[in-house]
Order: structure tokens, then C-alpha cells, then sequence
């Protein structure tokens, strides 16, 4: 069973949250509400979201100082934020919330289908990416430990060699790693539709994290290709660890 994404809602009004909640159901997703920026710091200690909606006008801790402590967090630091906000004081306001690291800015009242479409991205690029690291994980566990050869024997064996010689072998690796070439190339499309809508419109900030995102990319494409039977360099990285 594939395990759903969270979605954070974080707004003072319960009315507000309820309409969230409402718009976002059709996701089919985990949504988890917050009624103050410490509660949503709170709740984002112990579980990982695919995206946080965040309300800018709170009592106390508002959306930007909330922003800001996620921010300075490694383990919440690159979870995108959409700001919702009842009011537009213009371009100052709304580089005010790119400047504290939102991903995206929305003025209320906004079109539900659009909401629904920005929030669907991320949560699309949140569960690639975890298919990706439980894959890379796998992955790593063969090369490891040693998948087994066709002649029976892992890389513990006399003449089997290290995890990579396997997956040059034609062990169970060499279709992992054809797997997880796959599922990147996947997020790829995704970053990339994602990146074309961004630049029509024309956000700076919103722009540089998806330029961000694609670096991340294009460093875990550089990996896997590293791992390629035939890559020059590629059984010596990889004998280091094993052996």
C-alpha cells in the first residue's frame, strides 16, 4: 500500500481550515491542521509533510516568523510553502513572502481548482522522491552487502567480486538500478513542467527553488549514471566501500 503524503494547514480560523480541508480532499492525502505558527512547529518535529500552507495573518507567531523558523531547520528547510493571505499590500508584500521562503503566494479569495493543481504538484515531487530514496536505500543494501551471482556466491564469496561487479554481472542490482533510473526520470518531467510554469510566471524566488531543485536532480542523475556498468570509475568507488 503506497503510504499518503501529509499536507500541513496552518491558520488561526477554524472556518478557514475546514474550507482548506475541503478543497484539498480530493487529493486523497494525509491533511493536518495547525491553528498557530507553534503548532505547526510543533507538529513538524516529528512528522515529515509534502507541503505546508500557511496563513500569513496569525496572532502571536505569524506566517513569516513561522517561515522563518522552518527555514533555519535542517530537517524541515526545503519543505515548500504556499502563503494564503486575506490581504495585498502589492509587490513588497509579496516579495516579503518569497524573501522568507515560499515557494509560492496566494491571495484569498483564490480559485479552488488552481489551490488544488499547486498543492498536487508537490505532493506529486514528495512522493517521487521518497520512492527514490527507499529505492536508493535498497540499492545500497545489495551493492552492500552483496547480491547474490549466478554462481550462488555474494561479495563476502572467493571471486564474486564487489556489489557493482554484481550489478555488471547482471545481478538483481542492474534491474534495481534500471528501476530507479526510471522513477528519477519521472521527477525529472515533473521539475521540469513544474520549472516552465514557474518561469510564466516570472517569480524570482519561486524560479530560484525550482533551479534548486533541479541542481538536486541533476547530482542524483549524476550518481546513478556513476553506477552504470561500463562507467569509468564506477567499480572503484564502489569496491572501496565494499571491500
Amino acid at each position: 500500500m503506497v503510504q499518503k503524503a501529509k499536507i500541513l494547514l496552518v491558520d488561526d480560523r477554524p472556518e478557514n481550515l475546514l474550507a482548506l480541508e475541503a478543497i484539498l480532499s480530493a487529493l486523497d492525502q494525509t491533511l493536518v491542521r495547525a491553528s498557530s505558527g507553534e503548532e505547526a512547529l510543533k507538529a513538524l518535529l516529528t512528522d515529515d509533510f509534502a507541503v505546508i500552507l500557511l496563513d500569513v495573518q496569525m496572532p502571536g507567531m505569524d506566517g513569516f516568523e513561522t517561515a522563518a523558523h522552518i527555514k533555519r531547520r535542517e530537517r524541515t528547510r526545503d519543505i515548500p510553502i504556499i502563503f494564503l493571505t486575506a490581504i495585498n499590500h502589492g509587490p513588497h508584500h509579496t516579495f516579503r513572502g518569497y524573501a522568507a521562503g515560499a515557494v509560492d503566494y496566494i491571495s484569498k479569495p483564490f480559485d479552488p481548482w488552481v489551490l488544488r493543481a499547486k498543492v498536487s504538484v508537490f505532493v506529486e515531487l514528495y512522493m517521487k522522491n521518497c520512492q527514490l530514496k527507499e529505492q536508493a536505500a535498497l540499492l545500497r543494501l545489495q551493492l552492500d552487502g552483496g547480491a547474490p551471482t549466478a554462481n550462488g556466491s555474494g561479495s563476502n564469496g572467493s571471486g564474486a567480486g564487489s556489489g557493482s561487479e554484481a550489478v555488471r554481472r547482471g545481478a538483481p542490482g542492474g534491474g534495481l538500478l534500471a528501476e530507479l533510473s526510471a522513477r528519477l526520470a519521472a521527477v525529472e518531467e515533473q521539475a521540469e513542467a513544474l520549472t516552465k510554469q514557474l518561469d510564466e510566471s516570472a517569480d524570482p524566488a519561486a524560479v530560484a527553488t525550482a533551479t534548486h531543485l533541479e541542481r538536486k536532480l541533476s547530482g542524483l542523475r549524476r550518481a546513478l549514471d556513476a553506477l552504470e556498468p561500463g562507467t569509468p570509475g564506477a567499480g572503484s568507488s564502489t569496491a572501496g566501500a565494499g571491500s
